[in-house]
């Protein structure tokens, strides 16, 4: 190998192994491993509905008591990061309790144990998403941040949270009953923690305070609600959060009990959907910086209702079916959009944080609290197409809310006021 040869190979090995891609790569398996916590209990959901007796209204407050302590935390400590400074200790805490909390769910013998369980993950999960996001904020290259949020939101999510959860949990549950597959969910997280406390550095204050143009409010959040854009991410949180909680509670347990699939093949075809979620992770986010945060938003949007339609209506093969809900799924690629990128650039980058933290905190209180226990309880008293039909309705009232947003792209908005700068010059 010649000199030349050894140095280009050197320069394209240093161009990977940058602290930006380890955080990253870090901090994006830390999140998927979140879901994988969180999700475990949609695939272990018949096997825990018959030791303990649940209803469908009890197995969606399991999901609306996470979100609902997932919610708060996720603004509140939030905004506690945004004003302490410092975003390593609230990462650290958070991934150590949420992989304790996977093993206490293992313990519960009643509902009651077991929302508790899931409410004490939810206050340690909430934070995790918003802190992480503001450290990318600061850590990543002004043209990759749009999709280093996608690629934590997404891609990570996709690969562990649901691609390898679907697959996972219900043959570890086969082998060692769901208990067991509980306490040993919690352990990969643990690990995480490890690698966190010895790589993360804390990010510059001057550098988070100036990272990024964009408009300066207060921390509040009433203050933040005055701003557009946040208002209207907030109304496509509610809708988009309830489409993706309903669809992930009663998805599983409608193929199996509804359908009547096996429990390997309910959790193979809501698992493959994390293929749909890894696209969109990759493509939505990149998509959306050459045809605006706008358009990209409302198309996935109503893409999202194929999910439920398909669910209900098409009674083909089995492969199409997958096909189906992939199209469907893809909508996911939005959520890095309406909870990360478009707060991110409606206010200072210091305030990050806090205003990812409200927009995800208002999907979950409204959204993720509200629908899969009123999901549930319509399945109770109807049957378990109701749950399908409230996924094929949010992501239709999602779609049109995504009308209002204003466009946030920077090659859009620089085009445009290029365009308004040459209109203004040609009529002087």
């Amino acid at each position: 190998m010649s000199a030349g040869e050894s140095s280009v190979n050197g320069t394209n090995r240093s161009r990977w192994l940058t602290y930006e891609n380890g955080i990253l790569l870090l901090l994006g398996t830390t999140f998927g491993l979140v879901w994988f916590d969180r999700n475990a209990m949609n695939f272990l959901a018949a096997d825990v509905v018959k030791d303990l007796g649940l209803t469908g209204a009890q197995l969606g407050w399991l999901s609306s008591g996470l979100s609902l302590a997932w919610a708060l935390s996720a603004y509140f400590v939030g905004a506690w990061s945004d004003r302490r400074g410092t975003r390593k200790p609230f990462v650290l805490g958070s991934i150590v309790i949420f992989s304790l909390c996977s093993a206490l769910s293992g313990l519960a013998t009643s509902f009651a144990f077991l929302l508790l369980a899931r409410v004490i993950m939810g206050l340690a999960e909430g934070p995790f998403l918003p802190v992480c996001l503001s450290i990318l904020n600061v850590e990543s290259s002004p043209n990759r941040r749009s999709l280093n949020t996608g690629i934590i939101q997404n891609v990570f999510v996709a690969l562990l949270g649901t691609m390898l959860s679907g697959f996972l949990i219900p043959t570890l549950a086969a082998s060692f009953a769901w208990r067991n597959t509980f306490f040993l969910t919690g352990i990969p997280g643990l690990a995480c923690a490890l690698l966190v406390w010895l790589y993360l550095r804390e990010p510059e204050r001057d550098k988070a305070a100036s990272a990024g143009p964009a408009h300066t409010v207060d921390a509040g959040a009433l203050a933040m609600l005055k701003v557009h854009n946040i208002r209207v991410c907030c109304v496509i949180s509610i809708f988009m959060v309830a489409w993706f909680l309903v669809a992930f509670v009663f998805l599983p347990i409608f193929f199996q009990n509804y359908r009547g699939f096996t429990a390997e093949e309910a959790g193979g075809l809501v698992g493959g959907t994390g293929f749909a979620t890894l696209f969109g992770g990759f493509f939505v986010p990149a998509w959306s910086d050459r045809v605006g945060r706008k358009p990209a938003m409302i198309i996935f949007c109503f893409i999202g209702m194929v999910t439920g339609a398909a669910a209900l209506f098409f009674h083909g093969p089995v492969w199409m079916l997958r096909v189906l809900l992939f199209v469907g799924w893809t909508a996911t690629g939005s959520f890095p959009l309406f909870m990360g990128v478009v707060p991110g650039e409606a206010v200072s980058r210091s305030l990050a944080a806090s205003s990812m933290g409200l927009v995800v905190g208002i999907g979950e209180i409204v959204g993720g609290v509200a629908a899969p226990p009123v999901a549930g309880r319509i399945a109770d008293l109807t049957s378990l197409e109701a749950p399908m039909i409230v996924v094929l309705v949010c992501a239709f009232c999602a779609g049109v809310a995504a009308l209002f947003l204003e466009e946030t792209a920077p090659r859009k908005v620089s085009a445009a006021q290029g365009q308004r700068v040459a209109e203004y010059r040609k009529a002087a």
